[in-house]
């Protein structure tokens, strides 16, 4: 099904100068992914500290933006420049998770929205992830597979942080956003169990 992550070549081609650059700089993908995490974590403390005052969701596609950029770029300088290792593969699984929880769970502070929904987006969030990196435990590839994958999580939240800056607090519509968010989670989940089985079984792992 489709998803954001679908852009993913077309997003990597831009960022291609900068990666190559930073690799020059001697920069690591690792400094990268921890950098992500870090910038994250802080949002995430910062929109739970003062949530209070609507501008402070500004903040919210501005670093969804920023850390798909850097998601990108680590990957990048992971693939492209002879850099990946083992330490950076579970540094990028685990800081995914990490900022994505930071991230999320402040909206479960917000009017409008229902702090049960919030928190079932984000451990399904996590519970989504386990199930891409289990395609390579059980011999089949790393699942990045939608929709609601990663990008489209950061799409929705983005765009509901912006939408609430400018007024929008309909509590209905925020529910029913959620909540289509969460079945598509859930469907996203069975397509990776899915496909992860119908690879291992062609490839008579």
């Amino acid at each position: 099904m489709a998803s954001i992550y679908d852009i993913k070549p077309q997003f990597q081609n831009m960022l291609r100068p900068v990666v190559n650059g930073l690799a020059k700089t001697g920069i690591t993908p690792n400094q990268v992914t921890i950098f992500a995490t870090i910038l994250s974590i802080i949002t995430g403390v910062l929109l739970a500290l003062y949530y209070e005052y609507t501008i402070i969701l500004v903040l919210i596609p501005i670093v969804m933006f920023v850390r798909m950029a850097l998601n990108a770029i680590d990957g990048m300088l992971a693939k492209e420049h002879s850099m990946k290792t083992p330490l950076g593969n579970i540094l990028n699984e685990i800081g995914d998770v990490i900022s994505d929880a930071c991230l999320f769970l402040p909206f479960a502070l917000l009017p409008g929205f229902s702090p049960i929904l919030v928190i079932a987006i984000v451990v399904l969030s996590i519970v989504s992830e386990m199930t891409g990196v289990l395609g390579v435990v059980i011999g089949a590839s790393r699942r990045y597979d939608g929709p609601m994958g990663k990008s489209d999580r950061a799409f929705i939240f983005g765009a509901l942080a912006l939408a609430i800056v400018f007024g929008f607090t309909h509590h209905l519509t925020i529910t029913v956003i959620l909540s289509v968010t969460l079945a598509l989670i859930i469907l996203n989940i069975c397509i990776r169990i899915k496909r992860s089985l119908k690879e291992v079984d062609e490839h008579g792992v």
